[in-house]
């Protein structure tokens, strides 16, 4: 057998432009050219690296800025709801002055013209009433804290509503608590 180099024409060697700091004596001086694109290529190394550390930076920024953002949200956030709850309590200092010397009837309306007003408040910001009185029972809800035999309600019924329950948007801020209808011992209720 012959080896495959021996048929082959002698290829000179490729030798890559060497740089003029790292030749060895005695090399070649390098073309304008390659001293050129080696330029050329340092420049925009420095480019590249001075935008990624740029770069970097901003990043750093933002996320410092968001969690500033979000650290003053927390603080700050409830700022508008309690401003309109601070006339509850003006309403309330002045239904309490009024218990000092005027009637019971004027501070029971002082009272409820309190109560509509906060409700009118928690309304705006999303909070709504969760009444089931005569409803049929739901768990995800209500609560039940009594169950109670009765002939008028249908069985699995609200009968009372112990405590309001409440809803931000629709997320349950607190069940209702309510005592439910069971039928009387021995009878199959009212019909539904």
């Amino acid at each position: 057998m012959s080896d495959p180099d021996q048929n082959s024409p002698e290829m000179p060697p490729v030798n890559p432009p060497q740089d003029p700091d790292t030749a060895p004596a005695g090399a070649a001086t390098p073309s304008p050219e390659w001293a050129r694109a080696k330029a050329a290529y340092e420049a925009l190394q420095g480019e590249l690296k001075d935008h990624q550390l740029r770069s970097l930076a901003e990043l750093d920024n933002v996320r410092k800025r968001a969690a500033r953002e979000a650290a003053q949200s927390a603080k700050f956030g409830a700022e508008k709801l309690l401003r309109e709850l601070l006339a509850v309590v003006d309403s309330l200092e002045l239904a309490l002055k009024a218990g000092a010397g005027g009637s019971a009837q004027a501070i029971l309306e002082g009272v409820e013209l309190t109560h509509r007003q906060f409700l009118k408040t928690l309304e705006k910001h999303g909070v709504s009433v969760v009444d089931p009185t005569g409803q049929v029972f739901d768990p995800a809800l209500h609560e039940a804290v009594a169950v109670i035999e009765s002939t008028d309600v249908a069985a699995n019924h609200v009968v009372e509503v112990m405590q309001t329950g409440y809803c931000l948007h629709d997320r349950l801020l607190r069940p209702a608590r309510v005592v439910v209808a069971k039928a009387p011992a021995g009878s199959a209720g009212p019909a539904s």
